[in-house]
C-alpha cells in the first residue's frame, strides 16, 4: 500500500507540475509570436508600345514583397497581413485581397499608367526627327524588408525607387513599427511624453551634429542641410535595441545629391522624454 501511495502522490505532482508550466508558458499573450514570411517577386519589363521591339522604350519593374504567413491565430494573421499589404501598396482597395491578387493588381495599375503615355511618346518622337526621346525608359523597384523583430516589436522598411521621365530617379523609405500584442502601428505619441517634440527635435539635432562632425547647429548647413528648422521629428523611424532610427528622405532636409539622411538617437539619451508605461520603457527596458 505504501508503494501504491508514493506512485499516486509522484503522479499528482508531476500532473500539477505540467500544469503549472503550461499556464507559465502561456502567461502574457498565449500563443508564440514567432511570425513566417513568404515572398513574391516580380522581374519583368513593360513594353510602352505595342509594337514587339526591344529597341523600344520600356518600364524596368522589380518588386519583392515580403509577407507574414503564420503569426498567433487566423485572426490576428489576417490583421498583420492587413498592415503588410496597407503599408506596402499604400491603397485600402488592396486589403481585402491575397498577396498574389494585390501584387498582381499593383503590377497592372502601374502598366495602364505606363502605357498610357505612348500617344505622348509618339508626339515628342515626332519633333525629335526620328530620334527616340531617351526619358521614356522608366523602371520600378519597391521591396519590403525586416529590420528588427523580437517577441513584442516588428519594424520593417518599405523602399520604392521609380525613374518617370526627368533629370534624375527618385529613391524613399518608409518605416512601419508595429506592436505584435496589439497589432496596431506604433507612433511617436506611443513612445514619448507629450511635450516631447522641442526636446526630440533638439537630440535629433545633437546626433547629426555628431554624425557630420559639425560644432554647432549653423554648421550642419555648411554641410549641405537645407535648414535647422527642416530638422525635426517626422515619424519615419524604427526602433531596436539600440535606439530610434530616423531618416529623412531626397529634398526633406538636404539635397538629392546627399540621398537619404539617416541619424541614430540612443534610448540612453531619450530618458527624459520616455513615456514611464510606453512601448520603450515596456520592450526596451534594459536598453534605456
Amino acid at each position: 500500500m505504501r508503494i501504491n501511495s508514493f506512485f499516486y502522490t509522484a503522479l499528482i505532482l508531476l500532473f500539477a507540475t505540467s500544469i503549472l508550466g503550461s499556464c507559465e508558458g502561456n502567461r502574457g499573450g498565449g500563443k508564440s509570436t514567432i511570425i513566417a514570411y513568404d515572398s513574391i517577386v516580380v522581374a519583368k519589363q513593360i513594353p510602352l508600345l505595342a509594337e514587339s521591339d526591344t529597341t523600344l522604350p520600356f518600364s524596368e519593374v522589380n518588386i519583392t514583397f515580403i509577407y507574414p504567413t503564420k503569426f498567433k491565430d487566423t485572426e490576428s494573421l489576417a490583421r498583420l497581413e492587413q498592415i503588410f499589404k496597407g503599408t506596402f501598396f499604400g491603397d485600402m482597395e488592396y486589403d481585402s485581397m491575397t498577396p498574389q491578387e494585390a501584387i498582381d493588381q499593383y503590377v497592372s495599375v502601374y502598366s495602364e499608367r505606363y502605357k498610357s503615355l505612348s500617344n505622348l511618346y509618339y508626339e515628342e518622337a515626332s519633333r525629335l526627327d526620328g530620334n527616340t526621346p531617351s526619358w521614356y525608359w522608366y523602371y520600378l523597384n519597391t521591396n519590403n524588408k525586416i529590420l528588427f523583430e523580437n517577441d513584442s516589436i516588428l519594424s520593417y522598411a518599405v523602399e520604392y525607387s521609380d525613374y518617370q521621365g526627368g533629370a534624375h530617379g527618385s529613391y524613399n523609405i518608409i518605416y512601419t513599427n508595429i506592436d505584435l500584442n496589439e497589432l496596431v502601428t506604433i507612433s511617436e505619441e506611443d513612445l514619448f511624453v507629450p511635450d516631447y517634440y522641442r526636446r526630440l527635435t533638439d537630440k535629433i539635432v545633437h546626433s547629426l551634429m555628431n554624425q557630420y562632425d559639425a560644432e554647432v547647429p549653423d554648421s550642419l548647413l555648411m554641410r549641405g542641410f537645407f535648414t535647422i528648422e527642416d530638422i525635426a521629428p517626422n515619424n519615419n523611424f524604427w526602433l531596436n535595441d539600440e535606439g530610434i532610427h530616423y531618416s529623412y528622405n531626397q529634398y526633406e532636409i538636404a539635397p538629392y545629391s546627399m540621398g537619404v539622411i539617416d541619424v541614430v538617437v540612443p534610448y540612453s539619451e531619450l530618458e527624459d522624454i520616455i513615456l514611464p508605461d510606453g512601448i520603450i520603457a515596456r520592450y526596451f527596458k534594459d536598453n534605456k
